[in-house]
């Protein structure tokens, strides 16, 4: 079992199994054996620790994982890469589970049940771009015990959940991010480091899991759905925004009596509010 985390390594295994890449899956390996180890210290993976990996390609960071953690479970959607995982890359390590499937339709709080009685486990994932905020709002929506989740994704996207009011990347994603962890950006990886290159640099983010939200909402999925109706047309008032969203049911009057309530003029946008007034929001939208 060669070693991955290098092109020599990883040419050979994909040569051996004359594995082609798939645009539909977003699919690029990493061949940086520094910025693997990187990220295993990002995630604070140690010898107790059960990790739910998304998308482990042809097991580069998994070996790095199962090395490092007492128990990982490994989710591919893609079925050409499994004999690779199961026969060769992965076939040494006896802490590891691969499921093939899509994990927006596998039942992770039965995993987490299974391999680690209930108790939080750590996902770590290099996750192809088109499908990151599905993903990280699956995860959090569906209240699975998490620690905390650490993530390749676009550097950009990166940025965007850690950002606040005010700024042209502040959004859905910042607000949920923020709702339910605390976001840190730990090292930007360059578009050399993955095969094939994509056209632009990634970063690893660690979202560390709040025991309780920092705010207190009423009914928190219909703040995410006020967020949500806020963000759609930036450039509209809350009061145009959300009296025109098919599906919430509000008037134009009742988000203006809001705002009044708020202490907020008319033409206030949803780019200007803070997580906590998107609470307050919700809330007075629900009397």
């Amino acid at each position: 079992m060669a070693t991955l985390g290098n092109p020599t390594n990883t040419i050979a295994v994909l040569q051996r199994y004359g594995f082609n890449f798939q645009k539909r899956y977003g699919q690029n390996f990493l061949i940086d054996a520094n910025i693997l180890e990187k990220i295993i210290a990002a995630a604070g993976v140690g010898r107790n620790d059960c990790v739910l990996e998304i998308g482990p390609g042809i097991g580069t960071m998994t070996q790095y994982l199962c090395e490092n953690a007492r128990e990982v479970v490994a989710v591919e959607i893609d079925k050409k890469l499994i004999p690779i995982l199961e026969q060769d890359t992965l076939s040494a390590y006896d802490n590891i589970t691969i499921i093939n499937e899509d994990i927006l339709k596998v039942d992770i709080n039965a995993i987490v049940q299974e391999k680690n009685d209930g108790k939080p486990v750590k996902v770590v994932a290099n996750l192809p771009y088109y499908i990151t905020t599905p993903i990280i709002m699956g995860l959090f929506e569906s209240h699975v015990p998490l620690d905390s989740i650490t993530i390749m994704v676009q550097k950009e996207v990166a940025e965007r959940m850690q950002v606040g009011p005010g700024t042209k990347d502040y959004g859905a994603l910042s607000l949920a991010v923020q709702y339910y962890a605390r976001p840190e950006v730990m090292l930007t990886v360059p578009a050399g480091c993955f095969m094939p290159r994509p056209n632009v640099d990634s970063a690893v983010i660690r979202l560390t899991c709040h025991d309780r939200p920092p705010v207190a909402v009423s009914d928190e999925k219909r703040m995410f759905d006020v967020i949500r109706a806020s963000f759609n047309q930036r450039r509209k008032t809350l009061v145009n925004g959300l009296g025109n969203a098919a599906g919430l049911n509000v008037k134009k009057e009742q988000v203006l009596s809001a705002l009044e309530k708020m202490g907020l003029p008319p033409a206030t946008r949803g780019e200007t509010l803070t997580l906590a007034e998107f609470a307050v929001l919700t809330d007075l939208l629900n009397e």
